[in-house]
């Protein structure tokens, strides 16, 4: 009896210091994901050794082997904890110390006329897939937030808009779910573009900025093609984030002139102020700060080297979690009216962002 009691306490000891720890709570599934990653460079190794040629880099890899894991394993709480951290904040982190290898003569690259027609983009985009959405049927609260998700930032955006327009928790799900799936295929498949539509670098950063859901992602996307694609895909998605702050406050009024018509104020106000928080993240504001150092010169050269492979590492570690995020049979639960509007929103996206391209002239 004493040695069952003793046993016992051991693991009720030992569930304590593990739930109490942040570092022992995410510990497992870090360590999951890291050995995902080291999976996706062997993979990656395979191939220039057989092919004499990198088709897949390690990058995507490591999301290909991370999805196939979760299609045949549900990871438990133990693992999940780390697995979101990998895919959350390390990869904020990453996007962090990408802005020290980033100067603001980038701008200058993208111009005054790229800035005000990714703010067009997201305007017509968001209208264009409220339509599509509607036209398919979906209620006008779901339709609203798969216009905002794709046309703006993924699930961050639907998280921020829900509140305001009060949007059903099931619609919340059912958006973030299939985002994060069809986030994965945008990833994958957007780079097929680049000889298809023969499109230089700095389009092709352009189109990832202006389609790819959130600013990690965009790495994911541009870093197997090119640095520039990688550096203005970032500044554009950037631009593009920012469209949160006046998209948020355009619904929070329309959304308010509606609650005192029928005399739901109170709690429609109250989660007004709760989302405006998420419009400026501090990984962009952290990219920001190391951009300006950069530019002014603050940051030592030696350790730009250092700090673009840490986040190159970090980068593939979080795609490795993102794929063990990823439930490709949200699809089918989601139903063919969001699987529709979804789908047929990006691409009108995707449409509006390549006219944008080719009126700029850019090459």
């Amino acid at each position: 009896m004493s040695t069952f009691s003793t046993e016992k306490d051991l693991k009720l000891v030992t569930a304590i210091i593990v739930t109490s720890n942040p570092l022992m709570r995410v510990a497992p599934g870090v360590v999951l994901c890291a050995a995902v990653t080291v999976g996706a460079w062997v993979l990656q190794l395979a191939e220039a050794k057989i092919f004499g040629h990198v088709w897949l880099e390690s990058l995507v890899l490591a999301i290909l082997l991370g999805t196939a894991i979760r299609s045949l394993w549900a990871p438990s709480s133990q693992w999940q904890s780390g697995i979101d951290f990998s895919a959350k904040f390390l990869l904020e982190v990453a996007v962090v110390l990408l802005g020290a290898s980033l100067s603001l003569t980038a701008l200058k690259v993208a111009g005054l006329g790229l800035l005000g027609g990714i703010v067009a983009v997201v305007i017509v985009a968001i209208l264009l897939s409220y339509g599509i959405g509607r036209l398919l049927g979906l209620h006008h609260r779901m339709a609203l937030l798969v216009a905002c998700g794709n046309s703006i930032c993924g699930n961050s955006a639907i998280a921020a808009v829900a509140p305001v327009i009060d949007a059903h928790s099931d619609d919340v799900a059912a958006s973030i779910a299939f985002t994060a799936v069809l986030g994965v295929l945008v990833v994958l498949g957007l780079p097929l573009l680049v000889p298809l539509l023969h499109l230089s670098n700095l389009q092709y950063g352009t189109l990832a900025g202006l389609t790819v859901y959130a600013v990690p992602q965009v790495l994911a996307a541009t870093v197997p093609v090119s640095t520039l694609s990688a550096h203005i895909g970032t500044l554009v998605k950037l631009v593009r984030v920012l469209m949160l702050g006046p998209v948020i406050l355009v619904l929070s009024v329309l959304t308010r002139g509606t609650a005192q018509a029928s005399g739901r104020t109170g709690a429609s106000a109250k989660a007004q102020g709760i989302v405006w928080h998420k419009v400026l993240p501090w990984f962009i504001v952290g990219f920001l700060a190391l951009m300006a150092a950069r530019s002014a010169g603050v940051i030592p050269t030696a350790l730009l080297q250092p700090a673009n492979e840490i986040a190159n590492l970090l980068t593939v570690v979080s795609m490795a979690a993102l794929g063990l995020g990823v439930d490709v049979r949200t699809v089918v639960k989601a139903g063919p009216r969001v699987t529709g509007a979804v789908v047929l929103s990006i691409v009108a996206l995707a449409g509006i962002s390549l006219l944008l391209i080719y009126t700029l002239h850019m090459i």
